[in-house]
């Protein structure tokens, strides 16, 4: 497959300073938003970016934020108000027709509203009546457990602690989280095999690291603050190598908006060494085939191993009977490009294995962190300095949230540790996360659904059949800054309660307040905004749920609800009692600028695992899942097509599907439509390799259909999308989420961590016709 550069200019520079400005003045936000982003991620009287969860360098900077950053900021600094006058003007049934753009842009939430059935509207109400009314529904469930209460990776540590307090003594622990759509593998598979599931490295690593292995990451998109530290690693002789099925043109150089001197002369730094493309969801093949060699030609650590390990010989076993025909054929590599691969894993002193959900949003999702953990594992790259597993977590506290125990399957310590603080008993049933809430949802065994931030119904897979579940509740409870489209699903009662930014100053009846998050790299750090509040009616998140709690539970419940909401110190007291390794919490984020760095007992070589030991695992999936799954694909498609008019299926094809994130989004926001690096300004597309549209007969700007038969044997359909090109491998294809999200069903996941296989699905393409598409409308 050729080479095809769309974006030939570096990454960042100009245009991202330019399209930051763009973003700002687009927002109506540029005053108010430049002097957010002046504080983004400072270290005194500063706010953690809520863009992604990549750590602060301890070095200060008078500008520390990227340009995906800054869009984000735009979007919660903007002053049009999406108030009760904007509602009065909007019916419900209208706004459901309106994009995640138009959506995005009307304005921050900002005051508490009521869906009113009869006139079709969302109306004022005030905080008191919404409290009652909450406590009232919630309090009519026969069961606890009927209630789905789901959390975002944007609160902070703070309200999330209090609200799987709030959650545990309601009775249930059905707290799903975007965790279970992102980074889910990851949790169980590194909490399996070193005892935590967490990344083992500090940023300090990626300045030591000889070799960096980055699997199924675009970071120019979706964390830029990455690119500067790789950038920085490869200029102190580390060699880096992207291993993905896409050529992700943002990683060949970077122009450093830091270095005053590039962007005047226009020069850049060099990042990835090299891009191993692999077939979509090859990753575990290409893995195995590193394994193979290594441990056939005697370059593994078996010190370490014999030391610190359990399960290698059991894996040594399975590795025997991968052949090199599989291997090849799972992961669309040679054997030699494999080989040459392990020599460098070899030969390198200090390696990082770093990673996005191109690994984990796979059914065999799983299998590809395990795998990754071995490879690590078999050169004893975990506990030492430049070396370990760097998991790249999007939302900035996802982790903390887990940290705080949001969580549907809690550890028993956890919960015992929760009864001893707070004297009060925790439900001991393991809970719904977002698979299993949503079927149950919509087999209606959830009566109520409460979300702390996020777009629940959009981010997850089967989205139009959670968005007729939805209405069908007795209650949803929706805090947020931002209307998105979940919340315009209303059930029998329905409630929007907007809350305080992170940009925004909070000062409640004990102070000024700030609050901590958890980065991807397990360092606690301060956060506290500056701007002044959009509307004086906004409470914190913790405050809300506080009241709330106390609504429900009465003011004399022997948990102080009211005095928590109103002082986080008190919040962080209690933490420190009921969370390991935040023991003196108030103490210790107060001694630095930077916060502090949890115990991490892995890095240390201390596991906490069953058996005590580093945990080899063997994947439950073969290593030609994908390819078979094609290969099966194919041979019922040519088997239909004999039975059929062959005319009909001439222009079709079976191809492996991936999702995709554009540069003007994050997570499911969609700040706009230009994608700079894939030179798209449409989300409505279809990529694919310009050699394989030859092949077909097809070309740039045909209109293509994309269907699936889903794990129940349902078709389901996508499109037109407008076929465009991208340096992409064979037989694969890509298209934006979340708009393919009804692609995906809720069945289609990883055995052991549920989550949804975006990355990953079987599809046939068939290119139709104006014609066509007029008749079938």
């Amino acid at each position: 497959m050729r080479k095809i550069p769309v974006y030939t200019h570096p990454a960042a520079g100009w245009p991202a300073l330019i399209s930051s400005t763009r973003k700002l003045m687009d927002y109506q936000t540029f005053l108010r938003g430049s002097v957010s982003v002046f504080k983004s991620n400072q270290p005194q009287g500063g706010f953690d970016c809520p863009g992604c969860a990549w750590p602060d360098h301890k070095s200060h900077k008078m500008l520390d934020v990227c340009e995906n950053g800054i869009k984000v900021l735009a979007s919660e600094t903007m002053t049009t108000k999406a108030d009760a006058k904007f509602f009065l003007d909007h019916t419900v049934t209208e706004l459901q027709k309106w994009s995640g753009y138009e959506l995005e842009h009307i304005g921050r939430l900002s005051e508490p509203v009521y869906y009113d059935a009869t006139q079709d509207r969302y109306i004022a109400i005030s905080w008191q009546a919404a409290y009652e009314h909450v406590a009232e529904q919630l309090g009519q469930l026969d069961s606890p457990d009927e209630a789905l209460f789901y959390t975002s990776g944007r609160v902070t540590n703070e309200p999330a602690f209090l609200f799987q307090l709030f959650v545990r003594c309601f009775g249930t622990n059905n707290l799903p989280d975007c965790s279970n759509m992102c980074h889910e593998p990851t949790s169980v598979m590194l909490g399996k095999q070193l005892g935590i599931g967490k990344a083992t490295v500090k940023l300090e690593d990626f300045e030591q690291a000889k070799l960096i292995l980055m699997f199924g990451q675009n970071p120019a998109t979706n964390h830029p603050r990455m690119l500067e530290m790789l950038a920085h690693s490869h200029e102190q002789g580390c060699r880096i190598i992207s291993i993905n099925p896409m050529r992700e043109q943002g990683l060949s150089k970077f122009r450093n908006p830091q270095k005053p001197t590039h962007m005047a002369a226009g020069q850049s730094d060099d990042m990835v060494d090299e891009v191993v493309q692999i077939q979509i969801g090859g990753d575990a093949a290409l893995l195995t085939g590193l394994a193979k060699w290594l441990i056939e030609n005697h370059k593994i650590n078996t010190d370490f191993i014999t030391t610190h390990t359990s399960g290698f010989e059991p894996l040594k076993q399975w590795l025997t009977e991968q052949s090199w025909a599989d291997i090849q054929l799972g992961c669309g590599i040679s054997q030699a490009e494999i080989i040459n691969l392990a020599k460098l894993v070899a030969d390198s002193p200090a390696t990082i294995c770093t990673w996005g959900m191109g690994i984990t949003q796979h059914v065999q999702g799983d299998d590809n962190v395990a795998m990754i953990t071995n490879l690590l594992l078999l050169m004893g790259m975990i506990g030492i300095d430049g070396a370990g597993a760097s998991p790249v977590r999007g939302h900035s506290n996802v982790q903390g949230d887990r940290t705080m125990g949001i969580h549907e399957r809690p550890k028993q310590s956890l919960l015992d540790s929760l009864e001893r603080v707070f004297g009060h008993p925790m439900p001991q049933d393991n809970g719904l996360d977002v698979v299993a809430g949503a079927k149950a949802m919509i087999q209606g065994d959830i009566k109520a659904f409460f979300s702390m931030g996020g777009n629940y119904s959009v981010a997850a897979p089967d989205s139009n059949n959670i968005q007729q579940a939805l209405t069908k509740n007795k209650l949803n409870v929706f805090v947020g800054t931002k209307l998105n489209e979940t919340m315009l699903y209303p059930g029998e009662n329905n409630l929007i309660l907007p809350c305080v930014g992170r940009t925004e100053h909070l000062v409640t009846a004990k102070g000024e307040q700030f609050a901590t998050i958890e980065d991807s790299m397990c360092q606690i750090v301060p956060t506290q905004g500056s701007l002044k509040p959009i509307s004086n009616t906004l409470k914190s998140e913790a405050q809300i749920v506080a009241d709330i709690a106390t609504q429900m539970f009465g003011s004399d419940s022997s948990i102080p609800w009211q005095a928590m909401g109103e002082d986080f110190d008190l919040i962080r007291d209690y933490i420190a009692q009921a969370i390991d390794g935040f023991e003196n919490f108030n103490v210790r984020i107060r001694e630095s600028e930077r916060g502090f760095h949890l115990y991490h007992a892995a890095r240390h070589r201390v596991w906490n695992t069953d058996s005590g030991k580093a945990q080899f695992e063997v994947p439950k999936y073969p290593i030609t899942y994908v390819a078979g799954q094609m290969a099966e694909k194919t041979s019922a498609f040519k088997v239909d097509a004999q039975n059929t008019d062959d005319s009909q299926h001439s222009s079709q094809k079976v191809w492996q599907l991936t999702s995709v994130r554009s540069h003007d989004q994050f997570n499911t926001m969609i700040f706009g439509y230009q994608d700079r690096y894939r030179q798209t300004n449409r989300r409505d597309v279809l990529f694919m390799h310009p050699d394989e549209m030859t092949r077909l007969g097809w070309q740039k700007g045909d209109s293509i259909m994309v269907s699936r038969q889903d794990s129940h044997g349902e078709q389901r359909t996508l499109g037109p999308l407008v076929l465009t090109d991208m340096d992409i491998a064979a037989n694969a294809v890509a298209t934006y989420y979340p708009e393919c999200n009804d692609l995906f069903d809720l069945d289609t996941h990883a055995p052991d961590s549920h989550i949804p296989a975006y990355k990953s699905v079987t599809v046939v393409l068939e290119r139709v016709n104006a014609g066509e598409l007029e008749a079938s409308a």
